[in-house]
């Protein structure tokens, strides 16, 4: 039986989502507990990379097991998981369901405070400039529609095409700040912080809207600022067709 494993985990002590030699991943752990938990090894296939520092709501791995999944396991896995990471579900799919190429599209979130704030400096940028709002959302709403996002894609991603299509670009105001939220059938290594940063310098007025739709057409990562940190960045949601779900 093939299923799909859902998580949520704050990844500021993790080296990353995909496990690797150095360091604490999700993947790591997830598989180090249900190889503790069924005592055999169970080899997982992630939904989204996401780096470094990077949180999410909602992210997925796929893997295949003989054994009958119920709520019992879900609760004793947690219960092995550290508390930075949670299973919430684990659900049965069809034989060739896949968590990454299945995936109809990823919504992300990032989160920015403007005032000194203790209990947000692990899950969001501390960015205390004045900022125009109105010049902000317009910088998102260019980004609507299918386009070409190479200026920004970090260099060296092992990628055929950096054409996306983002359906959903919106900014919105909080109480200590704002947050950018963004869905997308896609998304390129670096994508959503270099966007975040790059719009803020349009709020600031350090670019204006048309130097922002340059650097769109420039299709070069060095006109575009990826200096947004991994912390502030949330994948919130991977929607999958219903019809993969037995």
């Amino acid at each position: 039986m093939r299923y799909f494993l859902e998580v949520s985990y704050k990844g500021t002590h993790f080296y990353g989502f995909q496990i690797q030699n150095k360091g604490l991943t999700i993947q790591g752990e997830v598989e180090k507990a249900l190889e503790l938990y069924f005592r055999e090894h169970i080899g997982l296939t992630g939904s989204s990379r996401t780096d470094a520092g990077v949180h999410a709501y909602q992210n997925y791995f796929h893997f295949d097991s003989e054994k009958e999944i119920t709520d019992k396991n879900i609760y004793n896995l947690n219960s092995i998981l550290s508390h930075d990471i949670v299973v919430k579900s684990i659900r049965p799919v069809k034989e060739n369901a896949h968590s990454r190429f299945d995936a109809l599209y990823r919504e992300y979130q990032y989160n920015i405070y403007f005032k000194k704030d203790p209990f947000q400096q692990e899950i969001a940028w501390h960015y205390p400039f004045k900022m125009d709002f109105e010049k902000l959302q317009l910088a998102a709403d260019r980004l609507i529609g299918t386009h070409d996002f190479s200026s920004f894609s970090k260099r060296n991603t092992q990628v055929h095409t950096h054409i996306c299509t983002i359906h959903k670009a919106e900014w919105a105001i909080h109480e200590n700040g704002i947050f950018f939220t963004v869905e997308s059938n896609r998304f390129l290594r670096g994508m959503v912080r270099a966007l975040v940063a790059t719009m803020l310098k349009v709020g600031r007025g350090t670019f204006t809207l048309d130097d922002f739709n340059n650097i769109i057409a420039a299709k070069d990562c060095s006109v575009a600022d990826f200096s947004a940190p991994a912390k502030g960045l949330f994948l919130k949601k991977v929607a999958f067709p219903t019809t993969i779900f037995l």
